[in-house]
């Protein structure tokens, strides 16, 4: 029974392996179509490529530094008061009524005179220049040439004294007479007597004085004859013994010595050397600035 079966479940798969897929239909269409076989192939398995993009080299330009621009920061500009200008607000005028001698009524604005503004003046500054301080025992003068002045003398030697043309304000130490014991004893008390007699000015009476001088202290016996300073040289040389000393400056002179100035043109003047100075009708720390005829003492 149960081959029989099985027989017959074989047979009838093999009648449907055998038979058509689609019968024909009643309605008398005819099957002209042929059966499609169907063909199993193995599917390859799908490739997925992917696409590279070409690869493009571009030189990188160099990167540009590029300014900042700084920042312009703007302060607000302070507001400058002025002086002397002051801004009030507009305030209603004030008005004053009144009537006419027609009696209408008119009103005429009230005016109130502002005070007047006094403004300070800045006092001026006066900047004085810095005075140069000299150093102590140092002072640097320009070298400049000195001007002479020349002159004969009345034996017509031709000589050349310096023209002081400047001012010096301290005080000039000049040296001190000295005493010749070639001299005559006598001429220092001549010094002596003329000092205690002159005066603090000149009286324009130089040979007067010098010659009481001489005779009170007995260099002399009796009074010179000649009237004008100029000639005392002469009068002293040929009359009393008197003799020229070579000495040509005043300061040299020896304390008692006769000192006669002057030109054929002018008077002259007398003088007699002291220890601190030069004495005649009048006292001087200093020689005449007079030519100089001569220097005159008694051996």
């Amino acid at each position: 029974m149960t081959i029989t079966t099985l027989l017959i479940i074989s047979n009838t798969g093999r009648a449907q392996t055998f038979a058509p897929s689609k019968l024909p239909l009643a309605g008398g269409e005819q099957a002209t179509k042929k059966d499609s076989i169907k063909v199993i192939t193995r599917e390859t398995p799908e490739v997925i490529t992917k696409e590279m993009p070409p690869q493009v080299t571009t030189k990188e330009k160099p990167a540009i530094a590029a300014k900042q621009m700084p920042e312009v920061t703007t302060k607000p500009i302070p507001e400058v008061a002025t002086k002397g200008k002051t801004f009030e607000p507009v305030r209603p005028i004030a008005h004053y009524n009144l009537k006419t001698p027609d009696r209408r009524e008119e009103s005429v604005p009230v005016t109130k005179e502002k005070p007047a503004v006094v403004t300070k003046q800045m006092p001026e500054v006066i900047t004085k220049p810095i005075p140069q301080v000299a150093a102590k025992g140092k002072t640097f003068e320009p070298v400049r040439p000195i001007a002479h002045y020349n002159f004969k003398t009345p034996d017509g030697r031709e000589e050349s004294v310096p023209v002081i043309t400047h001012y010096y304000p301290n005080q000039i130490v000049h040296p001190l007479g000295t005493a010749d014991r070639h001299l005559d004893p006598k001429l220092t008390r001549a010094a002596t007597i003329a000092q205690e007699r002159a005066h603090a000015h000149s009286r324009s009476m130089c040979w007067h004085y010098v010659k009481e001088a001489l005779l009170a202290s007995g260099v002399i016996d009796s009074r010179p004859k000649s009237e004008f300073a100029r000639d005392a040289a002469q009068d002293l040389v040929s009359n009393y013994g008197f003799k020229k000393l070579a000495v040509r400056d005043p300061f040299a002179a020896p304390i008692g010595s006769v000192l006669v100035y002057g030109t054929t043109r002018s008077v002259g003047h007398v003088e007699i050397r002291t220890k601190d100075g030069f004495v005649s009708d009048f006292r001087s720390p200093t020689p005449s600035h007079r030519p100089l005829i001569g220097v005159y003492a008694k051996l």
